[in-house]
């Protein structure tokens, strides 16, 4: 028999390793043995702190409530609780964005959380969902915007 040379497929791999460690320090993305080890160790740290990253995310959002529940007057642990036997479903990354952008908005879930707090049950405003009869009607309403064109006149 041949002898098999994996020439080609060998150039692929390694060209493979040293293409993702482009941009490495030093021999690091010159050779092929130091590539592939720092290759190696930069997805586990890729992989590792993917799940790190929703932790600190997490954290952050809960400082974020943490101190707009102070200024209310109420802590952090309490107004969740509170929310919760309210019945109110909000995760902490909305709560957090509340929290910034409008105060008076977050200030009344507090209220809600303190009543509930209390033992008050919290009743929230229906919402009135258009049937597809008043979508129909309000789709028949509005003037078409389509521009008619005047035949020119030629002297």
């Amino acid at each position: 028999m041949a002898r098999v040379k994996g020439g080609t497929a060998a150039r692929t791999r390694r060209k493979k390793i040293l293409k993702e460690a482009k941009g490495y320090f030093g021999s690091k993305h010159r050779l092929f043995k130091t590539a592939k080890e720092q290759v190696m160790h930069s997805n586990a740290y890729a992989f590792r702190d993917r799940k790190n990253r929703k932790r600190d995310f997490r954290k952050l959002w809960i400082t974020r409530i943490n101190a707009a529940c102070r200024e209310n007057a109420i802590s952090y642990s309490k107004f969740i609780n509170g929310l919760n036997k309210a019945g109110i479903v909000i995760n902490r990354k909305m709560l957090s964005e509340i929290a910034i952008d409008s105060p008076e908005t977050f200030k009344n879930l507090v209220s809600i959380s303190k009543d509930a707090l209390e033992g008050k049950e919290y009743k929230p405003e229906p919402v009135k969902i258009k049937s597809e009869n008043d979508v129909k009607e309000t789709k028949e309403k509005k003037p078409s915007t389509k521009k008619t064109s005047t035949p020119k006149t030629t002297k």
